[in-house]
């Protein structure tokens, strides 16, 4: 197991190859991130020795695959520091974690006349579920404002979250602006007026280290393929009393207590949330990812990130006619840099970096609102994992004054 982090390239097969005859600087992580060799040993070793369905079974494959599954979901709780194995649910991911609070817990609860709070930079993923929740309900869904600088605005919040409020959904880290969202003092707001508070932690969990019990939140959701397990698993966190008091978000095998013709009853937490065969693959592979980052240790990947984004903002600051979305101060900043080249529209600039080997996301972010409030149609966005070093980041800049160069005068 790696624990060197400034010694990781070698883990990652993916990042040794060539792009169109240049290196590869792979910086599209907020999108999703590439493996290491021990998350894909991890699921070969699964599908070699012990592939079974789970919980169903008393030969000894099925104990295996119970077995790993579990473990998994024990690596879980204690990566984000649940209170319990069983308020860990596996997902297929972020959005579907967050799907599920909505079609449940927010089904149950939310009223005419009541008030659903977000921020203006969420994801569609932490959006529309409450948007769509809001309307069947006749509810009013209010939104967040941000600081001049790009970061969420406290004093806004203070003033949107109200008696009438049931539920506060806000991302943990921007997938855009690379702002951290102050989550612990939203769910004392929101505590302090009856609310629950929904964290939606993809672009947060892979790179910092999250305790859910500090931060007091209620509910919490994140995607595995961002932190390097496979695509397809993911993980709801929530407290036990609000998952017991919740119906399930689907209905089959594995979810229930007994079944008769008439009535059917549920089983317990979290097993009343995984209906049918689960992802156990990617569950055992988000378990040897989780693996991997302990080696390494959260505090480090937080720290190698900061220091290239030390390294980075101030020189993509001072290029001219680029223009950077997000506060200025790198200190506020994950590795999340969104900006744009004066003059140019965003799906150009990616290609002609990919021309130059460098792999960056071009696009409205799947964050509409937030583009309407930048006065933005898209931006281009890098984006970076531990596994990045300088020379991407020289790349990546070098990238921005050739393509300056390409459009201005017509060549490289």
């Amino acid at each position: 197991m790696a624990n060197n982090i400034n010694n990781v390239v070698k883990d990652f097969p993916i990042l040794k190859q060539r792009v169109n005859d240049e290196r590869l600087a792979y910086l599209d992580n907020a999108a999703t991130v590439q493996r290491p060799k021990q998350v894909v040993a991890a699921l070969t070793k699964f599908y070699e020795t012990d592939n079974a369905n789970v919980h169903r079974g008393v030969h000894t494959l099925a104990e295996r695959a119970t077995r790993d599954y579990e473990d998994a979901r024990k690596k879980v709780q204690h990566f984000i520091n649940a209170g319990s194995a069983n308020e860990v649910i596996f997902t297929k991911g972020c959005t579907d974690g967050l799907n599920l609070v909505a079609a449940t817990y927010g089904e149950q609860n939310i009223h005419e006349g009541d008030e659903i709070v977000i921020s203006v930079m969420e994801h569609h993923s932490n959006l529309i579920p409450w948007q769509q929740l809001a309307l069947r309900k006749k509810a009013t869904l209010k939104y967040i404002e941000l600081t001049a600088d790009g970061e969420l605005d406290m004093a806004d919040a203070a003033k949107k979250i109200t008696d009438k409020t049931k539920i506060v959904a806000v991302t943990h880290a921007s997938n855009v602006l690379g702002v951290v969202t102050p989550l612990k003092q939203l769910a004392a707001l929101a505590h302090q007026h009856g609310a629950v508070i929904v964290g939606d932690g993809a672009q947060a969990v892979p790179h910092m280290p999250v305790n859910v019990q500090d931060l007091d939140i209620d509910f919490y959701a994140f995607s595995g393929h961002k932190m390097m397990s496979p695509m397809g698993i993911g993980v709801l966190y929530g407290k036990a009393a609000l998952l017991r008091s919740m119906p399930p978000y689907q209905y089959g095998g594995e979810m229930i207590a007994d079944v008769h013709r008439d009535q059917s009853t549920w089983a317990d937490i979290p097993f009343k949330f995984e209906a049918g065969t689960q992802n156990i693959a990617g569950a055992v592979g988000l378990g040897a990812a989780i693996d991997y980052l302990n080696a390494l240790g959260m505090k480090n990947v937080q720290a190698k990130e900061q220091q290239l984004v030390d390294y980075t903002l101030p020189r993509l600051l001072a290029i001219p006619d680029v223009e950077v979305y997000g506060p200025h101060d790198p200190a506020k900043h994950t590795g999340v840099l969104a900006f744009n080249i004066r003059g140019l529209h965003p799906h150009d600039v990616a290609t002609a970096f990919d021309m130059d080997g460098v792999a960056i996301r071009a696009g409205h972010h799947c964050a509409q609102p937030l583009m309407e409030t930048l006065g933005l149609t898209a931006t281009a966005r890098a984006s970076f994992y531990f596994y990045n070093t300088k020379e991407d980041a020289d790349q990546l800049l070098n990238a921005i004054n050739e393509t300056k160069e390409f459009f201005k005068i017509g060549t490289i």
